[in-house]
């Protein structure tokens, strides 16, 4: 009996990961968006559960990105937070999502997202993107704390503009005025 239960599930976990392929495989042929589309909303429908779901999303933002349609890129990266069973996956679409909301100029929105549950492996995006909502909202004390702590975090590895943001912050910081 558990063996026949455990080959159902194998059987099971088989087709949600061919139907997945079969979606990635679509949207790389361009030839149909809206059919990707609709097949990526479906396939998160109905395999919410399955660690494909958030990767589905994460694919869709992706293309939604390519258009600049940022209110659809942002639903679908809440899509991919919300059904990440990977912490991994979770933080890459929370730290998108965080981006992305920076875009719209939803600054509250991508501060409460950056304090969300996200992996400390990711401190140097986190902190450079808080450096730049608090550069935008004009707060450059916080903004240049923000970008040390991105740089103390290892961030020059990960970003090159990094140190650039830091300095001319401090050269707008210093000019007369």
């Amino acid at each position: 009996g558990f063996n026949y239960y455990k080959d159902g599930q194998e059987t099971q976990k088989l087709l949600v990961s061919e139907g997945f392929q079969s979606i990635m495989e679509a949207s790389g042929t361009g030839k149909d968006e809206n059919a990707f589309v609709e097949a990526g909303e479906k396939f998160i429908a109905e395999n919410g559960t399955s660690s494909y779901a958030s990767l589905t999303a994460l694919a869709l933002a992706k293309q939604a990105s390519s258009y600049k349609d940022w209110p659809l890129v942002e639903e679908h990266l809440m899509t991919a937070v919300e059904k990440a069973t990977d912490a991994g996956i979770k933080s890459i679409a929370s730290v998108r999502l965080a981006r992305v909301q920076v875009q719209q100029e939803s600054y509250d929105k991508a501060l409460a997202t950056l304090s969300g549950d996200i992996s400390e492996s990711f401190k140097a995006s986190i902190e450079e993107i808080k450096g730049d909502i608090y550069l935008k909202q004009d707060k450059k004390d916080q903004a240049r704390t923000a970008y040390q702590a991105a740089i103390d975090a290892g961030g020059l590895a990960l970003s090159n503009t990094l140190q650039m943001k830091l300095d001319d912050l401090a050269v707008a910081v210093n000019l007369p005025e």
